[in-house]
């Protein structure tokens, strides 16, 4: 459908009987004029844990679920069009196009977010993943921050550690496999978190590490010690979960939309690597002022990686006005990736106890980088086992709904051509912007 025709789906939608409230968002332009956007409310996906395929189900710090990228996909494309996140993350939009027939372009700062998606756009045989963890020698005594015995039995350290080394060896010999990357991300997946299904003692989640002088205060508290677990166990066990789903159809799927895939690390507001006017749909969510720190959260999965976390340059904006000038150097370069008519679907959240609204701040920037505000989707659900676990309330603190900007990059009108600056223009103005 085309995403006038989107919009009206959106308004006649029923969730359970339940009717979609329509509203309206008022966002105000540099020069005071204000803008009304059609705002619609109601649960558009479910919210049930788990109900998507289970290739996604690794953890990332403030991942959407996979029904939001679906949602806009199945409707404003079609098979074999290019969908794009350039906040990709743990690569839930890219995997998803993926898996739908669509090709998937990913950028993400963090080059950990490559290593978490590549992987899973072309899966291993669980045979091949059981024979290279055996053909493995883990158990040689290797060198291991001692300190890193606050989350892991001495036995289940030496064994990270000596496939940490195993993979970075085979990483710098150009020998890194398939089969090595997939290890790796499932590894990367099961380090800490709270059940006997990783490989620490009980801890945060597994999509945010804690400090080691703060897990001796949780040992401490709870009187535990580090258990001693089995490495190629559980990886063995999470790589039978991930490919529970996969079949000979979706091999088939990812290896065509793998010819054409282009995964990219660096920051978003500069991606000459991707051609002007070939994507057809944009679905992403951009870092939420200083809401998540994700350098904190994956400094644990940087080491096992041999990435320094100090060289990835995350921006941590405080201001909304700071995060504004930063995205509007992204929404330029989304302008000139789009194809005319292609859209932007923008996910935010409130943020600081629901007091901003990120919506409100997206809809000036991104129409003075030239695109054109449709509408606001709010899906308005309960909060996931993650928030709960944390004490956060649903509607009081914390980001409570998936608040969605759809944006249409339009096809020029004859006036435009002859008298606009566009975006190019509005680019140049941003040279000295922090970056994303």
């Amino acid at each position: 459908m085309t995403a006038d025709e989107l919009l009206q789906h959106v308004r006649d939608h029923r969730w359970h009987h339940r009717p979609t409230i329509e509203t309206i968002t008022v966002a105000e332009r540099a020069d005071g004029r204000a803008v009304r956007v059609p705002t619609f409310v109601n649960e558009f996906w479910t919210s049930r844990q788990r109900a998507a395929h289970s290739l996604h189900e690794i953890s990332y710090r403030a991942c959407f679920k996979p029904q939001l990228p679906r949602f806009f996909i199945d409707r404003l494309t079609e098979p074999g069009a290019v969908v794009y996140d350039p906040f990709a993350g743990r690569g839930t939009t890219p995997l998803e196009a993926a898996l739908a027939g669509r090709v998937p372009v990913a950028c993400d700062v963090n080059p950990l977010s490559t290593m978490l998606l590549e992987p899973r756009l072309a899966p291993p045989l669980i045979d091949e993943v059981r024979e290279r963890l055996a053909a493995l020698d883990l158990d040689h005594r290797v060198r291991a921050p001692h300190d890193l015995g606050a989350f892991f039995h001495a036995h289940t350290l030496n064994q990270i550690a000596a496939l940490r080394d195993y993979l970075l060896e085979r990483e710098r010999a150009g020998t890194l496999d398939g089969v090595d990357r997939w290890i790796r991300m499932v590894a990367v997946n099961r380090l800490t978190g709270h059940s006997p299904g990783f490989l620490s003692v009980y801890t945060l989640p597994p999509n945010q590490a804690t400090s080691v002088a703060s897990q001796r205060k949780i040992n401490e508290a709870r009187g535990q010690v580090p258990p001693r677990r089995d490495l190629r166990a559980i990886v063995l066990k999470k790589s039978r979960a991930l490919l529970k789903d996969f079949d000979h159809g979706d091999r088939r799927c990812l290896a065509g939309a793998a010819e054409r895939a282009q995964l990219l690390t660096k920051a978003a507001h500069k991606t000459p690597e991707i051609a002007g006017g070939t994507v057809d749909l944009v679905v992403t969510s951009p870092p939420f002022l200083t809401v998540v720190n994700y350098k904190m959260d994956n400094w644990l999965r940087c080491w096992f990686c041999g990435i320094d976390p100090e060289e990835v340059h995350i921006t941590k904006l405080q201001r909304v006005d700071r995060w504004q000038a930063a995205m509007a150097r992204v929404f330029c370069e989304l302008h000139r990736v789009l194809k005319r008519g292609g859209c932007v679907a923008f996910e935010v959240g409130e943020v600081k106890k629901a007091t901003v609204r990120l919506e409100e701040a997206v809809i000036p920037v991104a129409m003075d980088a030239g695109l054109e505000p449709l509408f606001v989707l709010i899906n308005d659900q309960s909060f996931t086992k993650t928030a709960n676990l944390w004490g956060v309330a649903n509607n009081r603190v914390g980001t409570n709904t998936n608040r969605v900007v759809l944006l249409r990059k339009p096809s020029p009108s004859p006036l435009r051509r002859r008298g606009s600056r566009g975006a190019g223009a509005h680019r140049a103005q941003l040279a000295q912007v922090p970056l994303f």
